[in-house]
């Protein structure tokens, strides 16, 4: 069994031998990753903790059905996570482009079905409305989606290859956009610029890790780097915001922007959530103010500034305590993609880390003022059905590649096949 060739090996899998195999030598616990379970669980019980302080002080009337509500997502997240870590990488590969245009359709929703009022507050149509409320926010599924093709598209590319070349960069390059360009069509129209910096950063880690040449990644970089370094510019004078917003660059984009830069400039007008946020971290101190104590009033602190409520109340031990399991969550995560010996679940894996590690640094840096507002939430923790059974759907995928991790035999380096050198097309990069 340790000399096996690869297309031996191929047979066995196919035929349900070595599944068949590892079963017997496996069990349940031992193909569990605990050590990735452990931090999410943790981020969860303390997203209910600083939910209920929140919700408490801000709408006590609504306590009962807030909570009832998020444990109920949690709960429908946790089952849904447990289903996705069953399907092994050959299931996922077959039904990603049905999950796609899925995830496609069901981001048009909201510019058809939306609430006025949610869309006067926020500037964006980024939420399904019906029966009198908003019932989930597609583009929250659409990421899982998203990720699962890239990673399809990057896999199936590579494998045609024979010799990876310079201008085969340029090609691959143009796919994944392809991929990308209806997401952001859509997300353009919703006006929801947050959420598409989260794609942009799946984007990003998909083509570092897929192996583009730095010649190309730079150059884009420094680009982008003008672009928004430009962007910041123009906010600064009358004439540039003129531009900005004939550009079609919202009003509420510009003075989120403003409140970035000087949060305390207009305190009690448009950059208050900001000012506010910032005193709220501020008051806690070291170790907090203590549970359930909330002196300052912060704007949608249940959901986008929720960093505060845990600054306030617990102060820089409690928030650093935070920081350090979203620490140990993307650690586990990236150890569990260097570890992986397939192809497809490598881009998988890496496209989840991604958008959780945005959402952290994005939603932490807003809060503590190094970052503007956008308005994401910060993973397990933040209010919200759709984020939360989102973010669970996303542990299940990194947890199903250590629940039907194919074993490694001696003298089979198939399941290694690097990314950039010369290659051949093998049998393992879906299986």
């Amino acid at each position: 069994m340790l000399f096996l060739s690869p297309k031996c090996l191929y047979f066995l899998m196919q035929n349900g031998i070595i599944d068949i195999m590892k079963k017997q030598k496996l069990t349940f616990d031992s193909r569990i990753d605990y050590a990735l379970i452990l931090p999410v669980f943790l981020l969860n019980l303390i997203g209910l903790l600083v939910l209920y302080i929140a919700t408490n002080h801000d709408y006590p009337h609504r306590l009962a059905k807030v909570m009832t509500q998020q444990i109920t997502w949690g709960v429908a997240g946790v089952i849904l996570a447990f289903i996705v870590m069953h399907f092994n990488a050959k299931m996922l590969w077959k039904f990603t482009p049905v999950l796609y245009g899925l995830g496609l359709v069901l981001m048009a929703l909201p510019l058809k079905f939306f609430d006025p009022l949610t869309v006067a507050a926020t500037g964006a149509k980024n939420w399904v409305y019906l029966g009198g409320s908003n019932l989930f926010q597609p583009s929250e599924f659409m990421k899982i989606s998203y990720i699962l093709l890239m990673a399809r598209v990057v896999v199936a590319f590579q494998n045609r290859l024979k010799d990876r070349l310079f201008k085969d960069d340029f090609k691959l390059i143009l796919y994944m956009f392809l991929v990308t360009l209806p997401v952001m069509i859509l997300l353009g129209a919703q006006k929801d610029f947050g959420t598409a910096l989260v794609f942009m950063a799946v984007f990003a880690g998909m083509v570092i890790v897929s192996g583009i040449s730095w010649r190309i990644i730079l150059p884009v970089v420094g680009l982008v780097a003008l672009i928004g370094g430009g962007i910041i510019f123009l906010t600064t004078f009358d004439g540039g915001r003129d531009f900005l917003k004939s550009a079609g660059m919202g009003n509420y984009q510009i003075l989120r922007i403003d409140a970035w830069l000087d949060p305390f400039a207009n305190a009690q007008g448009s950059t208050y959530q900001q000012a506010q946020g910032l005193v709220a971290i501020g008051t806690g101190g070291l170790v907090g103010q203590g549970f359930n104590v909330v002196n300052v009033s912060v704007p949608v602190r249940e959901s986008d500034m929720i960093f505060t409520v845990i600054g306030e109340n617990f102060g820089f031990i409690g928030s650093s305590f935070v920081i350090l399991l979203y620490f140990i969550f993307i650690y586990r995560m990236i150890r569990v993609t260097i570890r992986a010996n397939n192809q497809f679940y490598i881009y998988v894996s890496t496209g989840i880390t991604m958008m959780i590690l945005f959402h952290v640094f994005e939603n932490i840096g807003a809060n503590i003022g190094v970052l503007p507002l956008t308005g994401i939430p910060l993973p397990f923790i933040s209010q919200g059905g759709s984020s939360l059974i989102g973010n669970l759907i996303g542990l299940g995928l990194v947890l199903s590649m250590t629940y039907n991790h194919i074993p490694v035999f001696p003298h089979d380096n198939s399941h290694y096949m690097p990314i950039r050198a010369k290659r051949s097309r093998t049998d393992n990069a879906v299986l």
